[in-house]
């Protein structure tokens, strides 16, 4: 299973897992594969600590850092640090939207978060406050490859990341998006189809991969969005792609930080339990349907505002049903986000077995497809 990207990063298998949780990057990296460490919701200086504990923990192989940073979104644009920026954006809220925010949390007896543990609300869905995170990454060596996950990342990113000798990757759900991304100088092209976790488009994987290979060639194309065996990857090589970019398998492992709680949510859900909403985000955004996408949908209730303000009405959420994980009621509203392959993961493995098993599925699929050649 080994791709020109294999020998770019000097990886053993071409198998990239996306994750906020840095004991699954090291695991992934360690076991051959590549670990990205999702960013969007760590300050610069929490980055910092959870890329220097990875230096120590990923060996002699590398990782990656994923980014936020939107085409579009409110307040771009706006010449603002990060404080100012959500001052202002603050403002831009209505009040009925955070009463409703604090009204589904109440009736589901979540807890209140202490006084002094109050959560930030403009996390790194911009300009402004992810530009800090990117220079704590390219301050690390073993930090190889900077991803965005919304968009063709600004020129300025583009060319710092490649002055300090990284590589760029970029997702897409639509074929004119992977030509941006190209046009603009990015590296890898992920072709995330809809049936992914976190923010998708509306095409489906099949459809989606092999227009975005063409559209790009030569650069390489990651295929992303519900690939969870051996065989599915051998389908994405075949097709042209020369790696997979995976993140839900990784919610259950056993280094997973996750509480126990939202693993049992995942663990019991079916394919048609992952839903795309944009009550969380802003964004349309695939995540387990509870009571909280469920409200935010009907149309007596406040429509989700765009990307970042909906963030910031439901960051309080998002750390309250975090850290009371346990209680009964919050996961009916907590944010899950995870693709459609959620109804294949059936049990909670340690991500060395996750990353042979794909592999072993890969060959024996390869050899099934090799049987089936007519013998000369």
């Amino acid at each position: 299973m080994r791709t020109p990207l294999c020998d770019l990063l000097d990886i053993e298998f071409p198998i990239f897992a996306f994750t906020h949780c840095r004991d699954v990057v090291a695991a992934v990296s360690n076991a051959g594969g590549f670990g990205v460490l999702g960013a969007v919701g760590f300050s610069p200086e929490q980055l910092e600590l959870e890329c220097r504990w990875l230096d120590a923990h990923v060996g002699s192989g590398n990782y990656g850092v994923d980014l936020v940073i939107p085409e579009k979104y409110e307040g771009k644009g706006a010449d603002l640090d990060p404080k100012q920026l959500e001052e202002q954006l603050a403002k831009l809220i209505p009040k009925q939207h955070r009463e409703f925010a604090a009204r589904l949390l109440a009736e589901h007896g979540v807890p209140e978060l202490p006084p002094d543990q109050h959560a930030r609300e403009l996390l790194g869905w911009t300009a402004a406050t992810a530009t800090p995170q990117l220079e704590v990454a390219l301050a690390h060596p073993k930090v190889r490859l900077i991803a965005n996950a919304l968009g063709t990342p600004p020129a300025d990113v583009i060319q710092r990341v490649h002055d300090s000798g990284r590589l760029v990757a970029a997702l897409c759900g639509r074929i004119h998006q992977a030509k941006r991304h190209k046009e603009a100088g990015v590296d890898i092209v992920i072709a995330q189809g809809t049936e992914g976790g976190g923010h998708t488009g509306e095409i489906g994987s099949f459809v989606l991969w092999p227009q975005v290979i063409a559209a790009v060639a030569p650069l390489p194309v990651l295929a992303a969005g519900g690939i969870a065996t051996g065989a599915q990857i051998a389908a994405a090589l075949a097709l042209g792609a020369q790696g997979v970019w995976t993140g839900s398998l990784w919610l259950t492992v056993d280094e997973a930080e996750s509480e126990p709680a939202q693993i049992d949510s995942y663990l019991k859900a079916t394919s048609e339990d992952a839903v795309r909403s944009r009550s969380y985000t802003g964004k349309p955004c695939r995540m387990l349907r509870n009571d909280w996408t469920e409200a935010w949908d009907r149309p007596e209730n406040p429509k989700p505002l765009g990307m970042p303000l909906q963030g910031m009405v439901t960051a309080d959420a998002i750390s309250r049903t975090s850290r009371y994980a346990g209680v009964a009621a919050t996961q009916r509203v907590a944010f899950n986000p995870v693709g459609q392959v959620v109804g294949m993961i059936e049990e909670r493995r340690a991500v060395r077995d996750v990353i042979y098993g794909l592999v072993e599925g890969y060959v024996e699929a390869s050899e099934r497809l090799q049987s089936l050649q007519p013998k000369l």
